[in-house]
């Protein structure tokens, strides 16, 4: 199992986006970049994603940028991740030769017990506590 960079950058830049949520302030994809240390071209595939999949909203123009949709506690890391990659562990036994069915079998109870754990953890929880706020021009 390994976790995508994508996830990953798109975690980060939601928990910056939570820093916000509620206020007028929208984020600038420069300032999501530069904060969170994410290439700029990339995040703007990630967050077209994050937007399309209704995790964020957008604004265009010059007072334009982005924001949470929702509020951070009712994001779960399952919402993020069935996103940007479609499923949390992906299995792909077959369930043939003699001990094939047991070995699935255990797969799918790792697979439900991850995914529901990922249930439980919410956007909130992954915010940085400091009190320092992102810098916005």
């Amino acid at each position: 199992m390994k976790l995508s960079v994508k996830v990953d950058y798109a975690c980060r830049v939601l928990a910056q986006l939570s820093r916000t949520y509620g206020s007028d302030k929208l984020a600038h994809i420069e300032d999501l970049a530069k904060v969170e240390q994410v290439p700029a071209n990339y995040l703007v595939q990630i967050l077209s994603e994050l937007r399309n999949g209704g995790l964020i909203s957008s604004k265009r123009g010059k007072q334009g940028g982005y924001a949470l949709a929702r509020a951070p506690e009712d994001v779960t890391l399952y919402d993020i991740v069935s996103l940007i990659e479609g499923d949390v562990l992906e299995l792909s036994g077959s369930g043939e030769g003699f001990s094939g069915l047991q070995v699935d079998a255990v797969w799918q109870t790792v697979k439900i017990t991850l995914e529901e754990h990922c249930r439980t953890c919410t956007l909130d929880q992954m915010v940085n506590p400091s009190g320092e706020e992102m810098y916005y021009i």
